[in-house]
């Protein structure tokens, strides 16, 4: 065996580095541990150190021996150096030691003996924000290096004087595994061998200015311990997808022109089991994605499923970007959700919340002890309405970091769409905002330029990397060109919601029926604007909640006349021009707000419950509808061209009545008439643009959706009377708080 030989030569730079190795303030640990190259009597030599400090003795394999290292600090640094010339021995890189620490002895691989896998490329693609493929970079990677399984930590924290590894596999001591600085990327990284998916991590942070030390989860991680629990888990992924057809299919799909109609869901509140608790992702692959089916949905969007602390903020309050919510189970678990939802053939929307973070002191915020993820400044930093910090979207590496959390999501959980949440809130510097709360930008207005060009980056990556995934703004405001090309100076998303639709119908149709003429304007005046954007109708989460009511509570009237205005509702919905979506509830007629802590209530379709035959009724109404409006070309190919639509009459105000056409791509057209008071209008005549025979193909009034069940069959012949700038028209029966679809025969 091999002799330990200690080092004599007690430098001063030795002692300084030895104290701060010891005090865990070493800015680069890798200088000192590990094996060095050493000049003794102008002969080069080499010398091994480790910093073990539970360790009650160590061993370090030199070739086939084992040989004892020297404990040359009581903290718990072992030494071993050999005066012959280092040609002659038989140790290289990675080291491996054998430590026994009490009871235990294991072997393990020396990390300060492995030099680093990040390259100069990545960490030059990160400083300019172009790393698409951050994630893969940064965050807890298990990788095999040299040959040795393990894990490689990264992490940006440009203002540290130190950054560590604390876990479960070094008694989340941060003077154990201090990690290595890659100069002024503010990058630090370590690579740990032997680390397994049971072991759980945090960075533990030391600011050069101040000396504080933080405990941080993660920016990066994939996935996290249970709540309250904050830290880390080591993640990989084994799922098998079977969704390479939907990925061809989607690839090649005309989405201007195809049916858009999305079912929004929030997942721990859609339903629940018989305790009360949440449905994991795979038994959810069981009930919702046969449901969201049958009822003839085309895509589903998901309220966020990042990791959140807190139910009540519906997952928009985002600490783990890059990490699955396990309250419904683990990464794989949701990648089977979504490939079940897509072997369904239907798209995932993810909701996604790049517009502001939570100020809980143990994720992004302040995260290397500035402000690092936000700004300084409160008036550029922090939302005022959510209390919480706004990204600093100027930052190259904090652009990076949201630009690579979208491109994650698409790439390895092969989301069809991003619903981008609040754009209004990061457009405008003002924005909820008093005179004296915030700072203009660089021209004096209130425009946030660094929030342009974040979106614009956005939306051309995804249209070059994912050939027909969709990105969708919720943005309230009258900014121009939303859904327009980049290259033709819009934003770049594929659509927009169209939130000031949504605002005029609903406070129209909140009206009792008799006060509704004094109103029309608002069923009308959305045509003016109408194809300025690609628009989506929305009924969302955020209109049955907060006191809001739940969209059949706010309808007027007795409890018939609450169906009928709400089947009323729908049938304007789908079938006046723009994509469509609606809240989980809203298909079968909840009759309470959405509480997020609860079940949606399923029990109203049972038979036992007196009312429902009438929530069966709205039900089936979504249902017919759904397959509708996917069946006719007239009401989707042309949702969002000017020429797809086409009043019949407009003006009809005293009887509150509506007419137009819708047409499609192939000239077909269909016609849609709506009447917004309890009255039975009989013989009502209408303007049609072609003569014949007509069908009434859909009537939200009959029998099985709990109408009265009054219409017109098939019986319906034009006659050469000219009306409403039309040479024929036709009689009809006009159903009270109804809508009917005419398609010529």
């Amino acid at each position: 065996m091999l002799k330990t030989k200690s080092i004599q030569t007690a430098s001063k730079a030795y002692t300084h580095a030895l104290h701060r190795i010891l005090e865990a303030r070493h800015h680069d640990p890798f200088s000192f541990l590990g094996l060095h190259s050493i000049k003794i009597d102008e002969q080069q030599h080499y010398a091994y150190r480790a910093f073990l400090p539970y360790a009650t003795n160590a061993k370090l394999k030199v070739g086939k021996t084992w040989v004892d290292l020297e404990k040359t600090h009581q903290d718990g640094l072992f030494e071993y150096t050999s005066f012959e010339h280092i040609s002659e021995v038989e140790l290289s890189a990675p080291c491996l030691l054998k430590i026994t620490a009490g009871t235990n002895t294991y072997e393990t691989d020396d990390p300060y003996t492995f030099s680093s896998s990040i390259t100069q490329d990545e960490l030059h693609l990160f400083g300019e924000g172009r790393l698409k493929l951050a994630y893969k970079t940064l965050g807890a990677q298990c990788i095999t290096q040299n040959n040795v399984a393990g894990v490689r930590f990264a992490v940006w924290a440009p203002n540290a004087e130190r950054v560590s590894v604390i876990g479960s596999f070094n008694q989340w001591d941060g003077r154990i595994h201090s990690m290595r600085a890659h100069g002024s990327s503010g990058v630090w990284d370590i690579f740990i061998p032997n680390l397994t998916t049971s072991d759980t991590y945090k960075f533990e942070i030391r600011n050069r200015h101040t000396g504080n030390i933080l405990v941080k989860t993660d920016p990066y991680g994939f996935e996290f311990e249970h709540r309250p629990g904050t830290a880390a888990k080591i993640s990989t992924s084994s799922h098998q997808w079977e969704d390479k057809a939907w990925l061809e299919a989607r690839k090649q799909r005309d989405w201007l022109h195809a049916p858009f109609n999305c079912y929004e869901v929030h997942l721990g509140s859609w339903q629940r089991n018989d305790k009360g608790h949440f449905l994991s992702y795979r038994e959810l692959a069981k009930t919702l994605v046969p449901h969201v089916a049958s009822m003839g949905y085309t895509h589903v969007e998901l309220l966020p499923i990042s990791e959140h602390p807190l139910n009540e903020s519906w997952g928009y309050q985002t600490t783990g970007y890059f990490g699955v919510t396990n309250r419904f189970g683990s990464p794989d678990d949701l990648r089977f959700l979504i490939d079940a939802f897509h072997q369904a053939n239907i798209g995932v929307i993810l909701d996604w919340v790049p517009g502001h973070f939570p100020k809980d002191d143990w994720a992004l915020a302040r995260f290397d002890g500035t402000a690092l993820y936000e700004h300084e400044d409160p008036r550029l930093g922090e939302h005022q309405d959510w209390g919480t910090y706004i990204f600093n979207y100027g930052r190259n590496e904090v652009r990076n970091f949201l630009i690579s959390n979208a491109y994650f999501w698409l790439q390895e959980f092969h989301i069809d769409g991003l619903r981008v949440d609040a754009v209004a809130s990061m457009l405008y510097l003002d924005y909820s905002r008093n005179p004296g709360e915030w700072l203009p930008n660089k021209f004096g207005g209130r425009e946030n330029l660094d929030v342009i060009d974040f979106l614009k980056q956005l939306n051309v990556m995804v249209g070059e990397d994912f050939a027909g995934v969709l990105t969708i703004a919720e943005e309230s405001t009258a900014w121009p060109m939303v859904s327009r090309p980049v290259y033709l100076g819009g934003l770049g998303f594929s659509m927009k919601w169209n939130m000031g639709w949504m605002n005029d119908t609903l406070s129209y149709i909140e009206n009792d029926p008799v006060h509704r003429r004094y109103y029309h304007d608002k069923l009308t005046f959305g045509q003016l604007y109408a194809y300025s954007e690609n628009f989506v109708l929305p009924f969302s989460h955020d209109e049955v909640v907060h006191g809001k009511k739940s969209l059949l509570d706010k309808m007027p009237g007795d409890a018939w006349q609450k169906f009928a205005n709400l089947r009323l509702l729908t049938t304007y919905q789908m079938t006046t021009p723009g994509k469509k979506l609606n809240f989980m509830g809203n298909e079968f007629g909840q009759g309470r707000e959405w509480n997020v802590n609860a079940s949606l209530d399923w029990h109203l379709l049972d038979d036992n419950n007196a009312g429902s035959k009438w929530h069966k009724g709205i039900q089936q109404l979504h249902t017919d509808l759904n397959r509708l409006y996917k069946q006719v070309n007239a009401l989707h190919t042309l949702d969002f061209e000017g020429h797809g639509f086409e009043w019949i009459d407009c003006h009809d105000t005293e009887q509150s009545i509506i007419s137009y056409v819708r047409r499609g791509l192939d000239n077909s057209f269909v016609i849609i008439v709506l009447n917004f008071t309890p009255v039975l209008r009989n013989e009502y005549r209408i303007g049609v643009p072609q003569a014949g025979s007509y069908a009434e193909i859909f009537n939200s009034d009959a029998d099985c959706y709990g109408g009265s069940n009054k219409g017109n069959g098939t019986g319906l012949h034009t006659e050469n009377i000219p009306w409403m700038h039309h040479g024929q028209s036709v009689v009809i029966t006009l159903p009270p708080l109804a809508g009917i679809v005419l398609k010529i025969q």
